[in-house]
């Protein structure tokens, strides 16, 4: 049923985000600090977690009462897969469809960056010394993306675009899917692993990828392949990575997302053989704020007139399921 009265929508954030005016033409909007989720949240209608990165929603969740939505400003939901709000009747929807291309564009970035050793050419002008050397053609290379998501299909479509011949892993298999092909099954990996010259994480954060990338799967990839993660930093065993990228198993690697962020100077990650570090940027763009208010007012408009909201995610599985990308496409395209 369409809302008739204000509804009180909280905003975990130190000021009100751009873009959210219409709502607060429809809503009470109200934003707080992590210090008083706690003693708003039972009065909520709704919350938009806008410091997407925060730990403290577990320990405010309330008891009784609090938000019959929440809505993250971000792709993944595993800092809210915390029991009380898994096990609510709270509806939770996250900002898919913000950051798929920009994130699809970092990695076949830093496949190049890889390929082209584009870091030992900038070393090399810093140090003024002109060296030449041969480098590698990504064309007719084999990439193997963990994900089967929008993120992933976004990372396949840019691989395919440069020539890379690309498999894309999902939880299940899929065959004839329209955009990709072939949806590889999750215990198809290891055997697709062998003969990958890259392999790109961009799955959620769940049971069954956590410390995923071990050095058992480093030992599984063809000596030499590159590895970028998109995904989560717990996919990875970081002290595996080092190993493999010191013993030369692993030609090169580009991590975007860490166990620990940010990454203590003394991590020695930092100073890993053919390892680019960035600071979890990879999806982050000049109109990504713009663009994470327009999906959060959208979906309240939805919620105001009681239509269905976009990006649902599945509680139990931990992310929006792709059978609701048909569903979401048609509907964009009619907007």
């Amino acid at each position: 049923m369409p809302k008739t009265e204000k509804s009180r929508v909280l905003v975990l954030a130190d000021h009100r985000p751009n873009g959210l005016e219409e709502v607060a033409d429809h809503a009470e909007l109200v934003c707080i600090p992590e210090d008083r989720l706690a003693a708003e949240l039972p009065h909520a209608d709704a919350l938009l977690v806008w410091e997407f990165g925060t730990e403290a929603l577990p320990g405010a969740w309330p008891e009784h009462g609090g938000p019959r939505w929440v809505h993250t400003a971000s792709a993944g939901v595993d800092r809210l897969m915390f029991p009380a709000l898994r096990d609510s009747d709270a509806i939770l929807t996250n900002s898919r469809g913000v950051f798929e291309q920009p994130i699809a564009e970092y990695v076949a970035g830093q496949i190049i960056a890889l390929a082209k050793d584009f870091a030992g050419t900038y070393d090399r002008q810093r140090d003024h010394v002109w060296r030449h050397r041969v480098t590698q053609r990504v064309w007719g290379t084999r990439a193997v993306v963990l994900g089967g998501g929008p993120i992933g299909r976004a990372v396949v479509r840019t691989l395919r675009a440069l020539g890379i011949e690309t498999d894309l892993v999902g939880r299940t298999r899929r065959e004839g899917d329209p955009e990709v092909g072939t949806v590889h099954a999750f215990d198809e990996l290891d055997a697709l692993l062998t003969r990958a010259d890259w392999v790109v994480c961009a799955a959620p954060l769940t049971e069954q990828t956590q410390d995923l990338f071990d050095a058992a799967t480093f030992a599984r990839m063809k000596r030499g392949a590159r590895f970028v993660n998109v995904g989560r930093g717990p996919m990875v065993v970081e002290k595996d990575l080092l190993s493999a990228l010191e013993e030369g198993q692993l030609g090169g690697a580009a991590l975007d997302v860490f166990r620990e962020e940010p990454l203590p100077a003394d991590n020695p990650l930092w100073d890993a053989p053919n390892l680019l570090v960035s600071p979890h940027m990879s999806a982050d763009t000049d109109t990504w704020l713009d663009d994470l208010a327009e999906v959060f007012a959208d979906n309240f408009t939805r919620w105001r007139a009681g239509r269905p909201l976009r990006n649902v995610v599945d509680k139990e599985l931990g992310y929006v399921p792709v059978a609701d990308a048909p569903q979401a496409a048609a509907e964009e395209g009619s907007r």
